[in-house]
């Protein structure tokens, strides 16, 4: 039988209704990292729009992982608690509570971006940002203090990982992933650009990528065995021209992702480096990354970049080209992008009552 995009998908003991995730999209919007009203509604939005899957935007492990000071975080039970209410309504809507476990190393410590994402000082409340080598992201402003991670450091990391992952159990997601892409820490690690180390973590590939895989099977470890383990990768760093993680070796890294307790791989792309080359922006511009992950291993993927349409995000299911069709932008634009595209696909579909009579069904 032929998937489709409002077919279950079964990962582990948890059933996702339908095959639409509601990508982590940053809302810089919290008071030292604790959610607000404004978390809850957001994302509870999509979830009486009828997303299979709905997940937190990148959501800081420690505070100096923060992207800016309004970063979401779970490095304390204060956090975890703010989001218990959040999970709880997800769920009532029948979709599937997710989080997005981030650290964002040297892209960290800078203003939100209608603030112009620009590097904050110590007198703007800036701090220390940790890397895996001492080269700083290179803006065009100062950028904030930062220094290459000892070994002391990469643990503290990894610990990082696994008590946000206990605290997101407790708060009642179902669904964490590992966030390793756009240029933030773990994908730091996987990248020649902005590794030049010499130890265990640097150099081969295999070196490269030991966070990563250490990091996953950690939270893995410590993640109920009935729920999943995701983690975002992005496929490539969009640098032709020098020495840069490529999509070869994100399907090399894939099926030890998979080995280190991943249950699907969320396959996106760029941000280690402001050169990058895109090669195109139009629609579906980075699902062949995922469909040449999922082709060449065999490991369940989520294809994000550029979905906006029903028929779009069906086709890429119904042809097998993903499992998940994760919508960004589109699900700012209409938080009720499912139960639309179920409206337009023919498919009947549970609504909420209150919103019945805005559907047309009589």
């Amino acid at each position: 039988m032929t998937e489709s995009l409002f077919s279950p998908l079964s990962l582990r003991e948890t059933t996702v209704p339908n095959r639409v995730m509601v990508s982590p999209m940053c809302q810089y919007s919290t008071n030292d990292g604790v959610a607000t009203e404004w978390h809850r509604v957001h994302l509870g939005s999509r979830a009486v729009g009828g997303a299979g899957i709905v997940m937190t935007e990148a959501t800081a492990v420690e505070a100096r992982g923060r992207i800016t000071p309004h970063d979401l975080g779970i490095w304390s039970e204060e956090h975890a608690e703010a989001l218990k209410p959040i999970t709880e309504f997800v769920r009532s809507q029948g979709s599937v509570p997710a989080i997005q476990l981030a650290h964002a190393g040297r892209k960290a410590s800078k203003t939100r971006p209608w603030d112009g994402s620009e590097p904050l000082s110590p007198d703007e409340a800036g701090w220390e940002t940790v890397a895996p080598s001492p080269d700083p992201y290179p803006y065009e402003d100062e950028p904030p203090a930062q220094r290459a991670m000892t070994a002391e450091d990469v643990e503290d990391v990894t610990q990082a990982f696994v008590d946000a992952a206990k605290r997101a159990d407790e708060a009642g997601f179902e669904i964490a992933e590992v966030h390793a892409a756009h240029g933030y820490l773990l994908h730091e690690f996987l990248s020649p650009v902005t590794n030049d180390r010499d130890d265990e973590y640097g150099g081969s590939f295999e070196n490269r990528t030991r966070l990563v895989r250490e990091v996953t099977a950690a939270v893995r470890e410590v993640w109920p065995d009935d729920k999943p383990v995701f983690v975002r990768i992005s496929a490539t760093d969009w640098l032709p021209d020098r020495e840069s993680w490529d999509l070869d070796q994100s399907v090399e890294l894939a099926p030890q992702l998979a080995e280190a307790g991943a249950d699907l791989v969320d396959v996106s792309a760029g941000g280690i480096h402001p050169d990058q080359q895109i090669p195109n922006s139009g629609p579906g511009y980075q699902i062949p990354y995922a469909e040449a992950i999922k082709e060449n291993t065999g490991i369940a993927v989520g294809a994000v970049g550029g979905i906006t349409e029903a028929e779009q995000a069906d086709q890429l299911i119904r042809n097998d080209r993903a499992d998940l069709a994760i919508v960004g932008r589109e699900h700012l634009r209409d938080p009720y992008f499912t139960l639309h595209a179920a409206q337009e696909l023919g498919v009947d579909v549970e609504l909420p009552v209150q919103y019945r009579r805005g559907f047309d069904l009589d």
